[in-house]
């Protein structure tokens, strides 16, 4: 049996599938995989929660699978969440430094001055990530606490997503009798599993191509500059391969894993492949290039939304690292050769690493989300961001601003003028 202070456990609720995955705290600060539960999911849709009930079984059957594997009983998990609703920006903030030395207590007031920015109703705040700190004008501070200065400044990435999105996530994790430590912006965890540092102090594209949507993050620098999601994935090749094919769903995803390639020249003209057909209906022998000449198409679209928003972000020409392809789209032949088609820059696949035990399952960019929930909840608890710069409580935690004090003003006023 685990116990909980060495124990921690992520849990990436998908549109296709639910992982869930416990890892214990070794003493030299490295993970070890003990865990793992996974269970087909149909309650989400392009990252959003569409039916609870479905959700909930899911994350039960893929808890009760790593429990069971781990030999131990969880009770909190680390969970990630993407979709549309997803949105971002930059903001600074600035203060000024009492007693001439930043303090831990000036960098909770330089991030709450960054974090003053406004924020639709409906949005709630996911993430405020420092990107660096300027002390007197002077830029690229990683670590400002106990340096002088008069001026402290602090540049961050401020995440956030829909309420109701967030909580109907959180909602289902409590139903199932576990408590939430923190929602992670998927493709944020996914950095923590598959990039090297210097790609991020060069620059550099993390996309995330899951089934319903794609995750993309921008890191320059050292830190993150910018986050996006495109609503396309996984699930839209199947609906065209089931479309095209004329071939139930199911099948289609099947022949989509087994024998479907990105770029139509790398399937040989010889290939055959064998496609069940609807109904009573026989199967029919089809040439592999000619699946390929409908997949390809999609992946040119969805390559092509992704240079758009690079460009939009305005971050295009300094990743000079280039684009990191991972999730389980983009284990498809030919993806790779296709990406650096259309960006003109260096693209890689991703395996996920930085673990230890049951390497030959988790080396597989399907996890590569998991996998840094696992990292995420351990430098949480070390109170380091993403880029190395030092956390402070109320970038850690954000929490909304609290109306206790207001409520019991105008309960004093209401008492005062009525007894």
């Amino acid at each position: 049996m685990l116990t909980e202070n060495n124990m921690i456990v992520a849990l990436d609720i998908g549109t296709s599938k639910v992982v869930c995955l416990v890892g214990e705290l070794r003493p030299d600060g490295s993970i070890e995989t003990v865990g793992v539960g996974a269970h087909p999911s149909s309650g989400l849709k392009r990252g959003v929660v569409v039916n609870i009930e479905s959700t909930v079984s899911a994350i039960q059957r893929a808890v009760e699978e790593a429990e069971l594997m781990a030999g131990c009983k969880i009770h909190s998990v680390t969970a990630g969440i993407a979709g549309s609703h997803i949105s971002s920006l930059n903001s600074h903030g600035i203060v000024a430094v009492r007693d001439r030395e930043v303090s831990n207590q000036d960098l909770e007031r330089v991030i709450d001055a960054a974090r003053a920015v406004a924020i639709p109703a409906d949005q709630k705040l996911l993430h405020i990530l420092p990107q660096e700190y300027m002390i007197d004008n002077q830029e690229g501070i990683k670590e400002p606490l106990g340096m002088s200065g008069v001026r402290l400044e602090a540049k961050v990435h401020l995440v956030t997503g829909s309420a109701n999105a967030i909580q109907n996530v959180e909602k289902c994790i409590k139903r199932c009798g576990l408590e939430v430590d923190a929602i992670v912006l998927e493709q944020l965890a996914s950095g923590y599993a598959v990039l090297a540092e210097d790609e991020r102090d060069l620059g550099v594209c993390i996309v995330d191509i899951g089934a319903g949507t794609t995750d993309i993050a921008v890191y320059t620098a050292g830190a993150i500059r910018h986050t996006a999601v495109i609503p396309v994935g996984g699930d839209q090749i199947t609906n065209d391969i089931a479309m095209a094919l004329r071939t139930p769903t199911q099948h289609a995803e099947r022949i989509k894993i087994k024998y479907a390639c990105a770029l139509a020249q790398l399937a040989q003209a010889d290939e055959t492949i064998k496609v069940p057909s609807v109904g009573d209906r026989p199967a029919r022998e089809l040439a592999r290039q000619s699946l390929a000449e409908v997949v390809e198409p999609r992946f040119e679209e969805l390559f092509s939304l992704v240079q758009a928003e690079l460009r939009r972000s305005g971050f295009e020409e300094l990743i000079a690292a280039g684009i990191v392809l991972t999730g389980g789209t983009s284990r498809m032949e030919g993806a790779v050769e296709l990406a650096e088609e259309i960006f003109h820059m260096p693209v890689r696949l991703a395996i996920p690493d930085g673990l230890r035990g049951m390497e030959n399952l988790l080396h597989n960019p399907i996890y590569a989300t998991s996998i840094g929930l696992l990292h995420y909840a351990r430098q949480s608890q070390n109170y380091v961001s993403d880029s190395g710069l030092t956390v402070p409580e109320a970038a850690r935690n954000p929490k909304e601003p609290t109306r206790m004090p207001a409520l019991f003003g105008r309960m004093k006023a209401w008492l005062h003028g009525n007894f």
